[in-house]
């Protein structure tokens, strides 16, 4: 599997492509970061973000998308960047007609460290070790990127068989039927 992650922000947004599977060692395909100047318009700062995650979804052609959950923060407007940055990078794979998860910010640490509440530099020292990297990516926000590619990886099979599960023990409402037609009637 072959996964984009997108670390939302309007300033920097991490971007990073990991291929694997659950249980085998993950290789890291490419990482960078789509950066927007604090000072642009908002409108242009968002184009900038869609073309930027467009051609790296030319470039990698990955087979998902996983995207960090908007998480309430303090900062109003930080969370509103985070958002519109976030929606920018699902509209470009449901636009591909690629799946999109989102992973709550908690839940990729989890993953990645074995804490919900590790902090950056440990999730930066893990992706560096998992994808044995030479060194941790820089800034932090592209690290965080193969962190939700690596999460996603790890978590997407047991995801599957949960709504496989789920489908299969979930009653099926009958078909409506229109009680003012009959069959075989002919006028």
């Amino acid at each position: 599997m072959r996964v984009l992650g997108v670390d939302p922000g309007l300033t920097r947004c991490g971007v990073g492509v990991v291929e694997g599977v659950a249980g085998r060692p993950l290789t890291m395909i490419g990482v960078g970061v789509v950066r927007t100047p604090a000072d642009a318009a908002l409108g242009d700062r968002l184009v900038a973000i869609e073309q930027g995650i467009e051609q790296w979804l030319d470039e990698h052609r990955p087979e998902c998308v996983a995207v960090e959950r908007v998480f309430s923060q303090h900062n109003v407007r930080t969370v509103m960047g985070t958002a519109q940055a976030s929606a920018v990078a699902m509209l470009c794979a449901a636009r591909r007609g690629l799946p999109v998860a989102l992973h709550t910010p908690s839940e990729v640490k989890a993953a990645v460290t074995g804490s919900g509440r590790a902090d950056k530099a440990q999730v930066g020292a893990m992706v560096t070790r998992l994808l044995r990297l030479a060194a941790p990516p820089k800034p932090a926000d592209a690290a965080d990127a193969l962190a939700l590619a690596i999460c996603h990886i790890w978590r997407a099979p047991a995801q599957n068989r949960l709504q496989q599960a789920v489908a299969l023990h979930t009653p099926r409402a009958p078909h409506a039927t229109n009680p003012h037609a009959t069959k075989g009637r002919t006028a």
